[in-house]
């Protein structure tokens, strides 16, 4: 709000959200929803989270933050059911990737950006989406596979998507 462009990083908003929740202090509705969660638990995670859209005329604030998945935690699952759709993007990763060490390690059926389309040309996203299709057909180890060997090939962004 000072005109400074400003990124938070935050690891992780699920344990932000268990330890708003383990705090007496802001869990105390007396109403606990499936998972253990109190119904209040969540509400200053939520602030923090959508502050980033809370910004005067000049400056930002970006926040990125990492939630857990699949740790057999209904309360953690209840988190990232909260804050999932909220951001702008999701990027999420892929431990069976990883596992054969190519990295980013990233599921790209399962990731993407909201309203790509605001941010890049008509031709670019027609290729941006022609190149996904054709990624989507393979299994997921061998999709960062191709556009690794796709990134290498070309120089820039722009010349792997054909906008120069």
């Amino acid at each position: 709000e000072q005109g400074r462009h400003v990124v938070v990083l935050l690891d992780s908003i699920t344990r932000m959200g268990r330890a708003f929740n383990n705090s007496r202090k802001h869990a105390n509705s007396g109403r606990t929803m499936s998972g253990g969660l109190d119904s209040k638990a969540l509400e200053i995670p939520r602030q923090i989270f959508g502050s980033a859209r809370n910004t005067e005329e000049a400056g930002s604030l970006t926040i990125i933050a990492t939630c857990l998945v699949d740790t057999g935690s209904q309360a953690d699952q209840i988190i990232f059911e909260e804050f999932k759709g909220s951001g702008n993007m999701e990027l999420i990763l892929d431990r069976k990737i990883a596992e054969r060490r190519l990295f980013p390690a990233i599921n790209l059926a399962e990731s993407g950006t909201r309203k790509e389309h605001l941010l890049m040309t008509e031709a670019e996203l027609k290729t941006m989406t022609a190149l996904r299709r054709r990624l989507l057909t393979m299994p997921p180890a061998m999709q960062v596979e191709q556009l690794l060997a796709a990134m290498k090939r070309f120089p820039t962004n722009a010349a792997l998507v054909g906008s120069n």
